[in-house]
């Protein structure tokens, strides 16, 4: 019996949609040569990560293995899953390898960070494999809603492997690869040891549709419009953005992209020859001279973020462009869970402007660029895998794909982050349980998710702040009363007194009770002060705010 072995460890995106990180390694126990699939962001919320810009996958255990590690490899330019190369590439220092589209993207980011061009390495599409390590490695072209999107094929000594990254079965994609059946049926002919698979859309009973579906409905939309239509979509869905803007020109609209994001991401396409044919554009002030009739505006946005083109739209005028009543704003694309807020809040704010807003809850609009329950089927059909580990998805997506697997007499394995799987042999089994968490990226700082910093943040949104300055004399004997300053708390409570007021005397007096003892330790004497704050705001107003005291002593 070999004493090496094969894993497979989630990092980030198996138990939640988004962050992917994904390391297989292969060696002795301890001493596995690596490689990483995917380094990606989630984004934050105001409820669970307020102020923060991004939440990175915690790669502390790599970081721990870094000469160990060979190659990092990614799918596709999605942020999920090409967000924080840049951000981790100094830890981690490893040669990244990508398709060209990808690298493109991947290489802008890195220059922004300061980073070299030539850490991201372009590579050929599948027959070309790549060597690191103990792997050989192909990226074999498969679709999905952004160009060059890629499978893994990983060679190893313990068998292949197919790593699906995000994928639909669509045959006319538009801009990108379409779904080649034949190629991985040859690529898969001679046995796949383990498939890790897409998860997102499990619960979807219908087969998905093709992009290609949607150019005729968005033609007659946009060609029926009496003012200025607007529409945003995932700038990173370049099919999409040149379907809109075919549908404009076609309806004798000038076309304008409005945000950074829209326009990378066709740069990107028409650098690399992804995408040919994209109608004329012309500037933000070109439009100011063109009648609203005669226009289309491609924005970023499409998922409510406050800073993007379409809400600055929704809240009056981006780049010297204004909505007016009787304009039409097309959201070309799906909510994603946890952003309904705020794509609500944009709808509302253009109805009381008197823009007529469409969606896709006529699903004529949109398609989704991952695979339905049907497509998942066909894969595993297509791949025929010894073992099915599903990724890309929450628990319960997971937890589905493995029961779906099961039926089809195939071993399914539950893999959430942080669970190393062996599959040495023929029987997986779970090696050992790494402790991964989220990083944050708050301004230019990364910080841990157990440093407390969003914590505080949180209870300080919830609770309000209130700061103690204390005076204390050479005899350590209060100087005059303390003073506090409040932050987010009511200016009155349940005495009608001033807040500040109260508290203020409330403090005086434990001081005046306080022994000589508590008054010369600085630790007795904080401890105290934000106890009796504390306690005298819930007495007044129900609540305990977060409480910062301030002892000066004079010498």
């Amino acid at each position: 019996m070999s004493s090496e072995r094969l894993i497979y460890l989630p990092l980030g995106g198996a138990g939640e949609i988004g962050m992917n990180a994904y390391v297989y390694g292969y060696g002795k126990p301890g001493k596995e040569r690596l490689i990483v699939v995917d380094m990606g962001v989630a984004f934050p919320d105001m409820d669970g990560s307020p102020g923060v810009d991004l939440i990175l996958p915690d790669i502390q255990w790599l970081k721990e293995r870094r000469d160990r590690i060979e190659a990092i490899f990614v799918t596709h330019a999605h942020e999920d899953h090409v967000g924080a190369i840049a951000h981790t590439y100094e830890a981690l220092q490893a040669p990244i390898y990508a398709r060209t589209f990808t690298a493109n993207i991947a290489r802008r980011k890195m220059s922004e960070h300061g980073h070299p061009d030539d850490a991201v390495q372009t590579v050929g599409a599948w027959p070309h494999q790549q060597g690191a390590g103990p792997f050989q490695v192909g990226f074999l072209p498969i679709s999905h809603s952004i160009p060059e999107s890629s499978a893994l094929v990983i060679d190893t000594p313990e068998g292949r492997l197919i790593h699906s990254g995000d994928f639909k079965i669509d045959l006319t994609p538009g801009v990108g690869e379409a779904f080649d059946p034949e190629l991985w049926a040859e690529v898969c002919k001679d046995g796949i040891k383990a498939l890790v698979c897409d998860s997102t859309n499990v619960f979807s009973p219908l087969p998905g549709r093709s992009e290609a579906t949607l150019g005729p409905e968005i033609e007659k939309l946009v060609s029926g419009a009496s003012g200025m239509v607007v529409a945003t979509t995932f700038a990173s869905n370049v099919a999409r953005v040149k379907t809109l803007a075919v549908a404009g020109d076609k309806a004798g609209r000038s076309i304008v992209l409005l945000g950074r994001a829209m326009k990378r991401m066709v740069e990107a396409a028409l650098e690399t020859g992804v995408m040919q044919d994209f109608p004329n554009t012309v500037s933000p002030e070109e439009a100011r001279g063109i009648p609203r009739e005669n226009l289309l505006l491609l924005v970023t946005g499409s998922q409510g973020e406050r800073r993007a083109a379409s809400a600055q739209l929704a809240r009056g005028k981006y780049q010297g462009i204004e909505m007016k009543e009787g304009d039409m704003f097309l959201f070309s694309s799906k909510t994603i869970p946890g952003n309904e807020r705020g794509v609500i809040r944009i709808i509302n704010q253009f109805s009381e402007i008197g823009v007529d807003v469409v969606d896709d809850s006529s699903g004529l609009y949109h398609v989704s660029g991952h695979a339905n329950r049907p497509d998942l089927e066909t894969l595993h059909d297509v791949v025929k895998p010894q073992v099915l580990i599903p990724m890309h998805g929450e628990h319960r997506h997971l937890r589905e794909h493995v029961k779906i697997a099961e039926g089809k007499g195939m071993t399914g394995v539950l893999a959430v982050n942080g669970m190393m799987i062996d599959l040495s042999g023929n029987k997986p089994s779970v090696a050992e349980y790494v402790e991964t968490g989220r990083t944050y990226l708050d301004g230019s700082v990364q910080i841990g998710a157990l440093d407390g910093v969003v914590r505080d943040r949180i209870r300080m949104a919830l609770n309000g702040h209130v700061t103690v300055t204390v005076i204390m004399d050479e005899d350590d004997e209060p100087l005059g009363d303390p003073w506090v300053d409040m932050m987010g708390l009511p200016e009155t409570g349940r005495s009608k007194a001033p807040l500040a007021d109260v508290i203020e005397a409330d403090l005086s007096q434990f001081l005046g009770r306080s022994k000589a003892a508590t008054l010369r330790d600085d630790d007795k004497l904080n401890e105290g002060l934000k106890r009796a704050v504390r306690q005298s705001a819930q007495d007044e107003i129900g609540k305990k705010p977060e409480v910062t005291v301030v002892v000066s002593r004079l010498s």
